[in-house]
């Protein structure tokens, strides 16, 4: 379902005479349906420019990036948007919505852009938004006024709303409470069993032990240094 062969990511400093710094090489990666895949390394070592090149938020200098049968590499933007629409979710650490639309619409639009009835996109969104704890009071506020984990708990929701066939999560489980958490966990063992290919960051080992089938180490597609 995602398939990355031999990419690799430059960036060019403008503003220190174009100089060209290299941050990954060759990197190569396969998660099929129902799979979840954890990136490992230190700090530094490429995982959020991996999600992002997968995204369509970097551009790969070199390789393949494939997404359901889009090379998002050489996608045309609209084929981004497209892919972004209908096949793969992303579940980022930050909320970033148009200030003033109520959370329960933040939630359910994902699915009101994939063709689902109001109706119907709302109740999915109601049942998400109360399974992660956000009281009803708070449906109809704006999610730009609500603490930092209520923001973060109302991303998990808008990003598990829609059925995608491929996801990324960075740092789903980031300072949630233990209720919070194991709901997550649960959302997406069941991502998993309806057979959508997963790559995730946990920097919560216990959760990243829990649904990961499998780890890979960024650290692994880091620049080779020559002698």
């Amino acid at each position: 379902m995602i398939e990355l062969n031999n990419v690799s990511k430059s960036f060019t400093l403008h503003n220190q005479g174009g100089a060209v710094i290299p941050v990954m090489q060759n990197a190569t990666l396969s998660v099929k349906r129902g799979e979840c895949v954890g990136l490992t390394g230190v700090s530094g070592a490429g995982k959020s420019t991996l999600m992002r090149l997968i995204y369509g938020n970097y551009l790969a200098a070199s390789g393949s990036v494939m997404v359901g049968g889009v090379d998002v590499a050489l996608a045309e933007p609209r084929e981004i948007l497209a892919l972004r629409r209908e096949t793969l979710g992303y579940v980022s650490q930050f909320l970033r919505v148009v200030p003033r639309v109520p959370t329960l619409d933040v939630v359910a639009e994902p699915l009101l852009v994939a063709g689902t009835s109001v109706q119907q996109a709302r109740d999915k969104a109601a049942s998400l938004l109360a399974q992660l704890s956000i009281p009803e009071r708070l449906w109809g506020l704006s999610p730009t006024t609500f603490s930092g984990g209520e923001q973060q708990r109302v991303n998990i929701a808008r990003g598990f709303a829609y059925d995608y066939p491929a996801m990324l999560l960075d740092e789903p489980t980031a300072s949630l409470d233990a209720q919070n958490r194991a709901t997550v966990l649960g959302l997406i063992e069941t991502a998993k069993a309806r057979g959508a290919a997963i790559i995730g960051i946990f920097h919560d080992e216990a959760a990243r032990e829990a649904v990961c089938d499998r780890f890979v180490d960024v650290s692994d597609f880091s620049p080779k240094v020559m002698a």
